[in-house]
């Protein structure tokens, strides 16, 4: 699943293709995504792309009217290719550009949206989204406080988009074995110190993944169709049974909250 550093590689891939351009066509191939798509999307048609943001994994094409909303979903990526070049099968939304660009949003598995959001409003998806990770208000007291008396393990209250948006399951078990943290404890149990250790990890792992343009692990590809590089730093996730790079004891799988956590036995605690 595309996660937050995939999410704002495509923003930067895109961006510089997209922003300030007129959308001269709207052409939704396939409406029945997660969502249906609305027909409000067609009012970006003959409307200029002044603004692209990212909330969560999120993109917001903005113009006067509103924001068009996407998501990739489990499988899906955007693309910005010549207008004239062939859909690729599951090229189910496309914005045709006055520079001749198509930008196309491919999603396999229809996990994924494009909504409208009106101007001067917030989505219902939208609106009770915790802070940006990589932003000042993601700090380890305002966690910490959080997460008192709260018995779920950290690792899934650390993927609470209520408590931080993006931190999606390859970069929470990334970061906790990097802070040597268990990711079975209770988050309530987690002290402010480890805390501390904590949130800059969390930060300087997504920000290393933006850097390096993703982790690709299966069906995630840049806007320009290269792979993402951040897969060959992975320390843990996808490890199972290898030796830790740490002591060199095999590493541990199980299940939270139904997704797949690698994890020392040994050094984290």
């Amino acid at each position: 699943m595309p996660e937050l550093p995939e999410v704002e590689v495509s923003r930067m891939g895109i961006t510089p293709h997209v922003l300030n351009q007129v959308v001269t066509k709207v052409n939704i191939h396939n409406a029945s995504m997660r969502w249906p798509v609305p027909d409000e999307v067609y009012q970006l048609e003959g409307l200029v792309v002044s603004g692209i943001e990212r909330r969560a994994k999120y993109l917001l094409l903005k113009c006067e009217l509103g924001s068009a909303i996407l998501h990739l979903g489990m499988s899906g990526n955007l693309r910005v290719v010549n207008k004239t070049e062939p859909l690729k099968k599951h090229d189910h939304v496309e914005f045709i550009l006055a520079n001749n660009k198509a930008l196309r949003l491919n999603d396999p598995r229809r996990f994924g949206c494009c909504l409208w959001q009106a101007p001067n409003e917030e989505h219902k998806l939208l609106a009770k989204l915790g802070p940006e990770p990589l932003t000042d208000d993601f700090f380890a007291k305002r966690v910490y406080e959080q997460s008192r008396n709260k018995k779920v393990p950290v690792k899934q209250f650390i993927m609470n988009n209520a408590v931080v948006v993006g931190v999606g399951n390859i970069y929470a078990n990334e970061s906790l074995f990097k802070a040597g943290i268990d990711p079975r404890k209770e988050a309530g149990k987690v002290s402010l110190k480890r805390y501390q250790a904590l949130i800059p990890i969390i930060k300087d792992t997504l920000a290393a993944a933006i850097t390096q343009g993703g982790t690709t692990l299966k069906d995630f590809a840049q806007s320009d169709g290269k792979p993402g590089y951040f897969a060959q730093q992975l320390l843990v996730y996808g490890r199972k049974g290898q030796p830790c790079v740490n002591c060199d004891t095999a590493l541990t799988e199980i299940r939270l909250g139904q997704r797949s956590t690698v994890f020392c036995e040994v050094c984290q605690k």
